[in-house]
């Protein structure tokens, strides 16, 4: 089965899933492989890999930790170009439409298109936005762009449908890794109101209460990161609050 189908299937029905995100610059090969087998055992639905830069080039050694482990799928999440490799499963394609910088719109993806087209990754065209989370993050940095505020729920709703009448099939609300708060739950219903097709939400989810949160306000996907390379065993109480979540869905 695709992984795009399951993303529509489950975010139709109700369903919450989980994602947890490993930054290749920020782990080592022993808490990959403690994150993996706790995941395996908690019904986590992916990884996402990647991050804003990549100092040292152990994409390929983290992903071969996580198959060692569990099945999960590996879902590229690249910061840029060099975060490529076609031993994943897929590859969320980020187009940067929060932003106006047009190597992140359009730029990067011509450049890295001969590879994905020969690769076996699946293509996830995933319409990226970027929300303020407190601080000045390293994506916002990196990409030379503004976030969205942070309380402009009709700016990210509006950005998030055009994104869709583009023919992206995924929307990702990101406030970015490190942030001092997470997606408001406003901004993330509003969002969820207005589209149709998956919505995915990560950055400055910390906490178990928080997941839930970003779950009850529309989140279908929520993605975890720096809480969980500080603390693995916050897996599963994350993971009960999206069971919770889904049933009352």
């Amino acid at each position: 089965m695709q992984l795009y189908h399951t993303f529509q299937q489950d975010a139709q029905s109700g369903k919450k899933q989980f994602a947890i995100l490993i930054d290749p610059d920020k782990n080592s090969p022993d808490q990959i492989s403690r994150i993996a087998q706790i995941a395996s055992r908690e019904g986590v639905d992916y990884f996402f890999m990647g991050g804003s830069l990549l100092m040292q080039n152990h994409l390929e050694k983290y992903i071969s930790c996580i198959r060692k482990e569990c099945d999960i799928p590996v879902i590229l999440f690249p910061g840029n170009n060099i975060q490529l490799t076609p031993n994943a499963d897929a590859i969320l394609l980020l187009s940067l439409i929060s932003g106006r910088n047009p190597d992140l719109l359009i730029g990067r993806h011509v450049i890295s298109a001969p590879f994905l087209k020969q690769s076996r990754l699946e293509i996830l065209p995933t319409g990226y936005l970027l929300i303020d989370g407190g601080n000045h993050s390293s994506v916002a940095y990196m990409s030379n762009t503004t976030p969205i505020p942070a309380l402009k729920n009709d700016i990210a709703a509006a950005t998030a449908m055009a994104g869709e009448m583009l023919g992206l099939k995924l929307i990702y609300l990101d406030a970015g890794s490190g942030a001092s708060h997470p997606v408001l739950p406003a901004m993330i219903h509003a969002v969820k109101s207005h589209i149709a097709v998956p919505l995915i939400v990560g950055g400055g989810i910390n906490t178990p209460d928080q997941a839930l949160l970003a779950f009850q306000a529309g989140a279908d996907v929520i993605v975890v990161g720096n809480a969980l390379e500080k603390d693995p065993d916050l897996i599963p109480p994350i993971a009960r609050q999206r069971k919770i979540a889904g049933r009352k869905g």
